[in-house]
């Protein structure tokens, strides 16, 4: 590994209660009280979900979305560990503190949708397994790697916390973590479009190919990157720190060559698939194909140049459009593009969107309260050097 300077991890300090995260706890709080309806009354009783729409915005806004925007820490770590380039080391900590609570959460959040889920432990009982089921390889895989991701931040509370003799002997065996970490979302992100597949001519042409276990796997390592821009803009700038732009810069390029990797399989798997066509056949799934699309090309617009590339601004806006790209694709493929037959409809209730406020305002929430009491971004007086 190529010898970095690199500031040492340290607490943002500050206090915790404020206007954002009064509004983030009254944003849980009403989450929580629909939960409990939810659990007592049945899915009936806060979702518009019914025999034609099983899944609704809980799987594919908290699972399946939510588990894209956690492939941050993974797709930072492919870059450190496995391309051996370690400049990016600082990204490493916040990027999989992120992902730690976004895949925690997606894990909980597949409770919600059971309609048993007082049988929830039969996920996690061998006889009840079924290991040709492509949502046993996800639940597997997904539940795996959360384990794992905390084993590989649990360093971050030992030096919190003085543990010094625990934190080595974890950090002796890391490296076996870091592999399982690389593997076990590779598997799942695939998974993700397998699951699809299986759905046949439900899906719409313009999303169902046999190549969507691909394209699934290569948007969520994109999304990574455009998360950690964001991610890095939005706390420079609520911590009031200085941007890591000699990081972010070259990082939005890796971001833009991943993208356009994903535009090529994208649009030559339509094209030899013959299924272009039905994006202008002038249905709301073609429209909303194209908006889809809108949202993937636009970075390439924004950070064509190497000026644009360290405009703090273009980097905070191109990872937005990005992020919400990998939204659209996957609400489209799931819900806009999924036709069960005639009669069938479905659009989230409000208490169903306010459920899904009140998961991302938990994982902001846990990211405020941890960044600013443990060691997870670089020590700021350290960090100026480095530029």
């Amino acid at each position: 590994m190529s010898n970095h300077a690199h500031a040492a991890p340290a607490p943002v300090g500050g206090r915790l209660l404020s206007p954002v995260t009064f509004v983030l706890g009254v944003l849980i709080l009403a989450a929580l009280a629909i939960l409990a309806v939810r659990f007592i009354y049945g899915l009936g009783a806060v979702t518009n979900l019914n025999d034609g729409y099983p899944w609704g915005i809980w799987v594919v806004a908290d699972v399946v979305i939510g588990s894209a925007f956690a492939c941050g820490g993974f797709s930072v770590a492919m870059l450190v560990y496995i391309f051996n380039k370690g400049e990016y080391h600082p990204l490493v900590r916040p990027a999989l503190l992120a992902s730690l609570f976004g895949y925690t959460l997606a894990g909980v959040g597949v409770l919600f949708d059971l309609g048993r889920w007082w049988n929830f432990w039969h996920i996690l009982a061998p006889g009840y397994a079924s290991p040709n089921s492509v949502m046993f390889e996800v639940a597997a895989c997904i539940s795996l790697y959360i384990i794992v991701m905390w084993i590989e931040f649990s360093p971050t509370f030992f030096e919190k916390w003085g543990m010094k003799d625990a934190r080595r002997k974890v950090n002796k065996a890391m490296f076996f973590f870091i592999a399982l970490g690389t593997v076990l979302p590779m598997m799942h992100q695939s998974s993700l479009g397998s699951l699809l597949v299986v759905f046949g001519t439900q899906i719409h042409p313009l999303w169902q190919t046999i190549v969507l276990p691909l394209i699934f796997l290569i948007s969520a390592i994109t999304i990574g990157y455009a998360v950690v821009l964001f991610e890095s803009c939005l706390a420079a700038a609520g911590y009031r720190r200085t941007i890591e732009m000699h990081l972010l810069t070259p990082l939005s390029k890796i971001m833009l060559g991943m993208l356009g990797v994903f535009l090529a399989v994208r649009f030559g798997d339509l094209v030899f698939r013959g299924a272009l066509g039905y994006a202008f056949e002038g249905s709301v799934q073609a429209a909303m194909f194209w908006l889809e699309t809108a949202c993937f090309v636009a970075p390439f617009v924004l950070l064509k140049s190497e000026a644009a590339r360290r405009n703090p601004a273009r980097l905070f806006v191109a990872g937005g459009l990005l992020m919400l790209g990998g939204v659209l694709l996957r609400i489209n493929a799931f819900l806009v593009g999924y036709d069960t037959g005639e009669g069938w409809s479905y659009f989230p209730s409000v208490p169903e969107m306010l459920v899904t406020f009140g998961m991302s305002a938990i994982e902001i929430l846990a990211y405020i309260v941890i960044t600013r009491r443990f060691p997870v971004l670089p020590r700021e007086d350290a960090a100026h050097g480095a530029h």
